[in-house]
């Protein structure tokens, strides 16, 4: 044991922390730690049989995200986020779709992943001996090592570098008798712990909610309510573009593998994972992924402060308050219209189609006439107009099927494709035996089916060939994308 006091570390720990501090690191973000060793035991539930095959045979990989400004986030109506899409490249690898759950408590990702709620957790975990037990981990993504934030001293900019040194904590010693607040039962609390045994000193360590996001945390600093917390130098360095007034030089640790997580009893998936992993990371798009998120601060900083970032905004795009009032005349949820209306047009008012349909509803002239516009690149026009046909077809559907969810499946489907194609694959679930009132799984396979002559030339289809996936596809991604907007937007 190293005795130091706290007017200057011995020569050795110095000089660890000096090659810390040049170390060149690759660094992701770990905005939710995963949580310490007595946490992990009450997860440590059996997990479920569900590797691989049956993620294959489901159609779609169930991530477990967080809502942080490198992870997983909405700007302008579009998931994004560093873990956001690579977890899109791999679903498409897969050939199924993704779908995404977000919680901001670490200790429920563990015990959702388990329970077979979600396949992999996409925090950017810290791989310790503790987590081990309970989960695999894919092979290392990055390494980073976690440093101190401090809030700057009032007129800072004035000091010379060597007046503001002087008045942070460069020294860890110094950190003896300090309260630093961290997320409780973090990989923080356990590092801060080992460093009060190396510094020969008591940290004061304050434990806040599993909940509390260290982006939180860190604003927390900025703002003056708390004075230390501790992050991953990914996102200290990233935060600090947001915050001008915050310090994030100073290392506590040493660097740290990061990776993600899959249950033990699920290793194709996990080869499968790190096979891929593997071969992108070779690739250029690895690297514009990584610099989007990491090495462009100023690009993160706009997403960060608009209006319509989930980090920040409760709103989905300039148009909410239009399609607020029109969902509401239908009875949909706005943001349910809103996911339609990105699937669309992604909020373009002059979008155009190579089928002539116009605005943001993306309607034909002929059926926008129909409905009551006249200028479809109006964006007032052409909403109204689109939930007019909505209402048109929902008012059709609900002569058949009084299952609200399961009727807007329907009426999608019809926007997108057509009335008559839908009609066609319902006579077809019904010859087949299957349940002409559900979409999936039922409706839904017929009308995929449409695309194959034994099927649309069957006598009991009227509309004759339809290329099925499309509208099957327009249905699922809106309805993928709803479920994103209802996690991260205010209803």
């Amino acid at each position: 044991m190293f005795k130091l006091d706290k007017n200057g570390v011995t020569g050795f720990l110095q000089a660890i922390f000096l090659f810390m501090s040049l170390l060149s690191v690759v660094a992701c973000r770990s905005g939710n730690e995963s949580t310490g060793p007595e946490v992990v035991e009450e997860a440590a539930v059996n997990p479920v049989a569900l590797d691989l095959d049956r993620i294959r045979e489901r159609g779609s990989l169930i991530a477990i995200v967080d809502n942080s400004s490198t992870g997983y986030f909405l700007y302008k109506g579009q998931p994004m986020g560093y873990e956001y899409d690579l977890l899109a490249l791999f679903a498409k690898h897969l050939k199924v779709n993704l779908e995404v759950k977000s919680t901001a408590s670490i200790d429920k990702a563990f015990d959702m992943l388990n329970k077979g709620e979600g396949d992999v957790i996409a925090y950017s975990l810290t791989v310790t001996k503790a987590r081990k037990k309970i989960v695999s981990f894919t092979d290392n993504h990055y390494t980073t090592r976690q440093v101190l934030v401090q809030r700057r001293p009032e007129g800072w900019r004035n000091m010379t570098r060597e007046e503001l040194d002087k008045a942070l904590i460069r020294n860890q010693v110094d950190l003896i008798g300090k309260e630093v607040h961290v997320r409780k039962s973090s990989s923080y609390v356990e590092r801060l712990q080992h460093l009060s045994q190396e510094i020969g000193g008591d940290i004061v360590i304050i434990e806040d909610r599993d909940s509390a996001e260290t982006e939180e945390m860190i604003r927390r600093v900025a703002f003056g309510h708390i004075e230390y917390t501790v992050a991953d130098e990914s996102v200290a360095f990233i935060n600090a573009a947001y915050y001008p007034d915050i310090d994030v030089k100073t290392p506590i640790s040493f660097p740290q593998q990061i990776a993600w997580a899959v249950r033990k009893n699920a290793p194709d998936l996990l080869s499968e994972m790190n096979n891929w992993m593997a071969d992108i990371k070779r690739q250029p798009t690895f690297n514009v992924i990584y610099k989007k998120y990491f090495q462009s601060p100023r690009a993160s900083l706009r997403r960060a402060k608009s209006d319509f970032s989930s980090l920040g905004g409760e709103k989905i795009s300039v148009y909410d308050d239009l399609i607020k009032v029109a969902a509401d005349s239908i009875g949909w949820d706005w943001r349910l219209l809103a996911s339609q209306i990105y699937q669309e047009s992604h909020f373009d008012p002059n979008a155009k189609s190579w089928a002539g349909a116009v605005g943001l509803m993306q309607l034909v002239p002929e059926t926008g006439q129909r409905f009551g516009a006249r200028d479809l690149t109006n964006p007032r026009q052409s909403i109204f107009a689109g939930i007019n046909h909505l209402k048109f077809l929902d008012k059709l559907w609900a002569k058949t099927i009084d299952d609200e969810n399961e009727r807007i499946k329907f009426v999608l489907a019809s926007y997108n494709v057509g009335l008559g194609h839908v009609v066609d694959a319902r006579e077809l679930a019904k010859k087949y035996g299957k349940d002409p009132k559900v979409w999936d799984g039922n409706v839904e396979y017929y009308l995929f089916m449409k695309s194959k002559p034994a099927f649309f030339r069957d006598p009991v289809v009227k509309s004759g060939y339809c290329r099925g996936e499309e509208p099957v596809n327009y249905v699922k991604e809106i309805l993928i994308r709803y479920d994103q907007y209802k996690q991260l937007i205010n209803s």
